[in-house]
């Protein structure tokens, strides 16, 4: 471990965040009663309007602000630093986790890259898991990041961008330039004493889909790694601006579809293999909102940055007006689609995709509360995916495309149906499973997705950074805290495995590997993020205030 020190590693300051101290003091957050913050505000109170056109395009998320606390000095490799005014009793298996995550460290010619997957040395068959995704390592990041140690998020963002400039060709059909690899992996020659890089872009995956989540993913990361750091030299380095282009010409190019939305195959993001989420599912456009959202004062002023500012700032307009409107259910929408007449034609129509309410699947029903919504899974043509996502609706929550009403009541939901959705074992990926007929249809048979495991109702410990940021964002730490500890009722002594199985997530995935490094880290971030709620600066964007509200909802003017 001595030799991860010395490679350029340097503590980062901590004098400036988000949002200012006389703003907001959010270490309070963490000490009110439940009844005083339930309906607080959200954290993030100030305007993005400068945003808009022409306006300021660079607004309060300029670059003299984006800088964002680091946790102070670090106590050591293997404990967290932690900030004073803060300070919580370490948990007896934090020690453990910074080691299994250290543990992980990929080199590249004696620089660290990245994190493996997973280090399952129970395991005999590696799969993938012994490669650096790019998803999964932005957990691993974000904890170097608030740990002070930001190098190791520099090489693994060059690096990535140097794979992205790679030729791309699978089955001699040649990728969109601005493809970000899935995975890559090292390959060490002790004779030799080279390493050579290896990705994989989908040409290797299961079910051989490219990543669409990645670049949105790395855009992400490199708006953390600025707002941490406060050095944007990265970010405005000729590399980066090129990489940012490639990936905004990609997901912006235009075409026949008629939604603002990113039309999507199965198993293109964290749910990779067939799950019925083709069109546009709600983990996909929440990230693609956030990546326009962290692009947009990241990128140049000049030439082709200004370009694609206009149009980013157009696509959100219209992106969170659609989202707002036909992806939020709640207890008065869904009666409203369980109303709605069929067969409508021209702009005029309420049941503007011709949903059948006879299609609307019992469990919704018993699910839905009085208090509280989401964002659905999927809206297309006569189909709406009623299924609960977490990803998607924490980062709606942490990217403002959730207004502040819709956040609180995503919230809502989560302490409402805490038995179905978090359960004995945090967090349920989607919610309710899939299973019989349904489940040879939607997943063509697939063994690993059975009902209430893996991506089909399983519980994944990675999800409690995104929660506890939420749960952060909207004032209600409290929330966090609980599913946290339940996780740390089991978390090392299970192994830290990847997925857990069961209705409650009683029970160790079947085919889960131990030392998963993203449940490692995710329980790192989220441990950090209630020790100094300002980290939340990382992950969270302002609402901006220039968008569209969301239209008020009845059963004749609108969807």
């Amino acid at each position: 471990m001595d030799g991860v020190q010395g490679m350029g590693m340097r503590k980062v300051g901590s004098q400036s965040s988000l949002v200012e101290p006389e703003d907001y003091d959010l270490s309070r957050l963490l000490d009110k009663p439940r009844l005083k913050i339930e309906r607080k505000r959200s954290f993030d109170e100030r305007s993005l309007s400068e945003l808009s056109i022409g306006g300021n395009l660079r607004g309060v998320d300029s670059y003299e602000n984006m800088h964002s606390p680091a946790g102070g000095p670090r106590s050591g490799f293997n404990t967290p630093g932690s900030s004073c005014r803060n300070s919580f009793e370490p948990h007896p298996i934090i020690g453990d986790a910074w080691q299994a995550l250290r543990d992980s460290l990929v080199y590249f010619r004696g620089q660290p890259v990245g994190t493996i997957a997973a280090v399952d040395h129970q395991s005999e068959e590696l799969l993938n898991y012994d490669q650096v995704f790019v998803r999964d390592f932005v957990p691993s990041g974000l904890a170097f990041l608030m740990n002070g140690e930001p190098e190791i998020v520099k090489n693994f963002l060059l690096k990535t961008l140097h794979l992205q400039g790679w030729e791309k060709t699978i089955d001699r059909f040649e990728l969109g330039a601005g493809v970000m690899p899935a995975s890559f992996k090292v390959l060490h020659n002790p004779i030799k004493k080279t390493d050579t890089l290896i990705a994989d872009f989908g040409e290797s995956a299961i079910g051989r889909v490219a990543p669409v989540d990645s670049g949105f993913w790395w855009i992400i990361l490199l708006r953390a790694y600025t707002k941490s750091t406060g050095d944007t030299s990265l970010a405005d380095s000729p590399e980066c601006q090129k990489g940012m282009h490639l990936i905004l010409a990609l997901c912006l190019s235009e075409g026949f579809d008629t939604f603002p939305t990113l039309l999507c195959a199965d198993g293109c993001s964290m749910i990779d293999r067939r799950m019925g989420i083709y069109g546009y599912p709600i983990e996909i456009q929440a990230l693609f909102f956030m990546a326009l959202r962290s692009a947009l004062p990241m990128l140049s002023h000049d030439g082709e940055g200004k370009e694609f500012i206009e149009k980013i700032v157009k696509r959100l307009h219209a992106l969170s007006y659609h989202m707002r409107s036909y992806f939020w259910i709640d207890f008065q929408q869904l009666n409203d689609i369980y109303r709605y007449k069929t067969e409508e034609y021209s702009h005029t129509a309420v049941n503007k995709f011709n949903v059948i309410p006879d299609s609307i699947p019992d469990w919704v029903f018993d699910f839905m509360p009085c208090r509280g919504g989401y964002f659905i899974g999927n809206v297309s043509p006569a189909r709406m995916d009623f299924r609960w996502f977490c990803l998607g609706n924490c980062v709606a929550i942490l990217s403002s495309l959730a207004t502040p009403e819709q956040s609180m009541a995503i919230m809502d939901l989560i302490e409402e149906r805490w038995e179905e959705l978090v359960g004995e074992m945090p967090l349920k990926i989607c919610y309710p499973a899939i299973d019989n007929h349904e489940w040879r249809i939607v997943t063509g048979c697939d063994p690993k997705n059975t009902r209430w495991s893996y991506h089909n109702g399983g519980s994944w410990p990675v999800l409690l950074w995104l929660l506890t940021a939420a749960c952060i964002k909207t004032g209600r730490p409290q929330i966090a805290r609980r599913a946290i500890e339940l996780g740390e009722s089991r978390f090392a002594k299970d192994g830290w495995p990847e997925y857990y199985d069961g209705k409650l997530g009683r029970y160790v995935g079947k085919q889960a590997r131990k030392f998963q490094t993203w449940s490692i880290s995710g329980y790192l971030v989220a441990k950090m993020m209630l020790e100094d709620p300002s980290h939340i600066g990382m992950v969270s964007l302002e609402e901006d205030r220039a968008m569209k509200p969301l239209l008020k909802r009845s059963s004749s003017s609108t969807f």
